[in-house]
């Protein structure tokens, strides 16, 4: 099948400048439930990632085990604890964002796997599912049929085995998938895919060895969660998102080494690299 590159250039075309006379409700209130006992770092990355792509209101719902931990590690996010009994209260709050993401360091738990599937199926808003939030389909996978909003998936090759049973998924595994489903499939690799319900695939082609480090992931699942807040369509956001934290993981190789890098170098390189995208010079 035909799979085209998808270049800096073309990423840089779906961001436009800001107007000036803008507010931040203008930007997007996204939601991102993450967390859990001893994966403080994979919300704080994932929030904090959402903030840093231009997100006007950006609400970290966490179990509320690890309230105090996140409340004082994040300053611009609003953060919202809630109990393993009152997660739907939650989730009620997140149908008036514009985007909401679920996964990234939620846990293994029967009452998030439940919360995922009700978020797929009732939630008005994009969503963007990500390490356990897909783990939590399996078994279900067939709920995103039953979507009545867009979602998108962002597992790397072991997710997509768990959900699909394929060990090494080709871009047509990829298509297929996206296509049977109605999602978009951001398939993190070497060479990330991203697969539209279309039938087309694109491949990113930005990114480097020194961005294989847990963390990650999660910033990009929040770069891409703000996206969608503010307003890109679903293949556009993810081919975008790809695209920007791989030029990012980029810069940061070139000045701090493939092997030094961290999570925490991608999100402080992050608004360097969207300078490029100012309405002037202030």
């Amino acid at each position: 099948m035909q799979v085209s590159d998808f270049t800096p250039a073309q990423a840089d075309a779906l961001l436009p400048a800001r107007a000036p006379e803008t507010s931040k409700n203008d930007y997007g209130r996204v939601w991102a439930f993450c967390g859990s006992r001893g994966y403080t770092g994979a919300a704080y990355f994932a929030a904090q990632a959402a903030v840093r792509m231009g997100s006007g209101i950006v609400t970290l719902a966490v179990p509320d085990c690890i309230y105090p931990i996140l409340a004082v590690k994040l300053n611009e996010p609003v953060i919202r604890p809630y109990t393993r009994a009152d997660w739907r209260e939650a989730l009620a709050g997140a149908s008036r964002a514009a985007a909401c993401l679920i996964g990234p360091g939620l846990g293994h738990f029967e009452d998030f796997v439940d919360l995922t599937l009700t978020a797929v199926r009732e939630l008005p808003c994009p969503l963007v599912l990500d390490a356990d939030g897909i783990n939590a389909l399996a078994g279900h996978i067939d709920v995103l049929c039953s979507a009545a909003h867009p979602v998108v998936l962002t597992p790397h090759a072991g997710e997509f085995a768990r959900l699909t049973g394929i060990a090494h998924p080709t871009a047509q595994d990829a298509a297929d998938f996206a296509a049977r489903y109605r999602c978009v499939l951001l398939l993190k690799s070497h060479r990330t895919l991203i697969a539209a319900p279309d039938g087309t695939v694109t491949r990113n082609v930005t990114g480097n060895p020194g961005m294989a480090k847990g963390g990650s992931g999660d910033v990009l699942a929040g770069m891409l969660l703000s996206l969608l807040g503010q307003g890109l369509p679903p293949a556009g956001a993810a081919r975008a998102a790809a695209s920007l934290h791989g030029q990012a993981g980029d810069r940061c190789a070139n000045a701090l080494s493939e092997y030094g890098m961290t999570p925490t170098d991608l999100l402080d390189e992050l608004p360097r690299l969207l300078h490029k995208f100012n309405s002037r010079e202030w």
